[in-house]
């Protein structure tokens, strides 16, 4: 799709990803990463004991941070020399992502701007949990794109 073209989708689902495995490994690696190894992420035995989860979960900001690599394939834009994550509005987390649980997301584009060489995309994301109504992350998703 060309990039003129993005403003006819304004309001509407552009694609719900494939699910994606959310493991203790993958936890365990954030939390080294951000130096975040509270316990009821990084500790299963005593995460199954003392966490109202049973189990460990994963960080929201793992979570959020996972919006960029979802996203990947639900919508491919024609002569974009470069994609930037240029900020988020509004991010919750209503729900927890137990260790070993599935995640998609659901990605509507709710605005498009044109700036100079691009334009600028505003998507609302909703990140779900297999098996779960309540969804794990909601924010507004701001991208850049760059001829």
């Amino acid at each position: 799709m060309k990039m003129e073209e993005l403003h006819t989708l304004v309001g509407t689902e552009v694609g719900v990803t494939e699910w994606f495995p959310v493991t203790q490994d993958r936890i365990e690696t954030f939390a080294k990463a951000t130096e975040d190894d509270q316990w009821i992420h990084t500790d299963p035995v005593r995460a199954e004991a003392d966490s109202p989860y049973g189990t460990t979960i994963a960080h929201g900001f793992l979570t959020l941070s996972m919006i960029s690599y979802l996203s990947r394939g639900i919508l491919s834009v024609d002569n974009v020399r470069l994609r930037i994550n240029y900020g988020l509005n509004k991010v919750r987390f209503p729900n927890a992502v137990r260790a070993g649980a599935n995640i998609r997301g659901h990605f509507v584009l709710q605005e498009v701007k044109d700036i100079a060489r691009g334009i600028e995309t505003t998507f609302a994301v909703t990140i779900e949990v297999e098996g779960s109504t309540k969804p794990c992350c909601v924010a507004e998703w701001i991208v850049r794109h760059y001829r």
